[in-house]
């Protein structure tokens, strides 16, 4: 068998074998992949908004509380939007409050407009995640905006927090940036159109997002390579969905462009009501062990995790549920590994 990374022999349609060779890319030609990374558990907003039931506030504040003693660190707890819109999120400013007495725990919530932002800033939430669609279609669907209105929002939302003195971080999240099933394709040029102006206006942190499963590695790293040069450490989150199964893929193409923050559900529930098909999140317990098989720690301990996503399934008791660990459970070879990865 050929050896030194090369494959020789290549046999014609008459079957006679010709002479070839090919040189396969060493393994130790792979990028360095970062020490640490965080998954940010996003299924108490992604995930609940798109299930019609609604959650007790008590199951959510043991969800959040399970989460932590899971080792979770970052966890977006609801949305301030009208109860009328999303009843499911109605308790946000309840389950922020309780969030905020676990120490360590960045608590943050999505906001779709000023509004929303006064609301997160009076109830001194870590971090307000701002969407800004850089599909046309989605946008005017989602925030009742075309993109440039909703960057206009977003200049006032940077004015207004500055001027308040609040510490609440600003991240904008720009959805539908690999493809929209409103609009179809979304230029990367208008990806990074976007991306200059949310930067020029003062966000502290970027994120790019797979709203709805179109994206696959390639597309991931292209994407990435040319956002990362204009944006710097201000790009540091990744979000995709697992519509047609590239979810983890996609985030490992991610990460070996050096994004070390990434979104995820409990049990890979979630969608965008405002995005047909979109299915849901990459699963947090299948994120976290991709992770920490490859040696990338995320704190998270795999005993408490599956408990909670056990006590998930009997709260959402007849939805679908998502992700393979659950299922098959972890390898056997990552048995001399802590449950727990460590902390940095």
């Amino acid at each position: 068998m050929p050896d030194s990374g090369q494959v020789r022999g290549a046999r014609s349609g008459s079957g006679v074998l010709k002479c070839a060779t090919m040189t396969l890319p060493s393994p130790h030609a792979l990028p360095a992949l970062p020490a640490h990374a965080i998954i940010r558990e996003v299924g108490l907003r992604d995930g609940l908004q798109s299930i019609s039931r609604v959650l007790p506030t008590a199951h959510k504040i043991e969800w959040i509380a399970a989460a932590y003693e899971a080792g979770q660190r970052e966890i977006e707890v609801g949305s301030f939007v009208p109860a009328r819109l999303r009843p499911q999120l109605a308790d946000t400013a309840e389950l922020l409050a309780f969030a905020r007495t676990l120490p360590g725990l960045s608590a943050s919530v999505l906001v779709p407009n000023l509004k929303g932002a006064e609301r997160a800033m009076e109830c001194e939430a870590d971090l307000m995640l701002l969407p800004l669609s850089a599909s046309h279609a989605h946008s005017l669907a989602n925030l009742r905006k075309t993109p440039d209105e909703a960057l206009a929002e977003i200049a006032r939302i940077v004015a207004a927090r500055d001027a308040s003195g609040s510490h609440t971080l600003i991240e904008v999240g720009i959805s539908t940036a690999f493809g929209c099933t409103l609009q179809g394709a979304v230029a990367p040029a208008e990806v990074l159109r976007l991306l200059r102006a949310v930067l020029d206006a003062g966000v502290d942190r970027v994120g790019l997002a797979d709203t709805v499963g179109y994206a696959d590695p390639a597309m991931v790293s292209r994407l990435f390579e040319q956002a990362l040069p204009l944006a710097g450490a201000r790009l540091n989150c990744a979000h995709f969905h697992d519509t047609r199964g590239l979810g983890l893929a996609n985030a490992y193409a991610a990460l070996q462009c050096g994004i070390t923050r990434f979104d995820a559900c409990l049990g890979g529930i979630g969608g965008c009501p405002h995005a047909p098909g979109a299915s849901g999140n990459v699963a947090t317990e299948d994120l976290a062990y991709m992770l920490l098989s490859m040696g990338v720690a995320t704190g998270q301990d795999f005993n408490r995790l599956l408990d909670l996503r056990g006590h998930l399934a009997q709260w959402l008791a007849g939805e679908t549920l998502h992700g393979s660990i659950w299922r098959a459970g972890l390898p056997r070879t990552l048995g001399a590994a802590p449950a727990r990865a460590h902390h940095s």
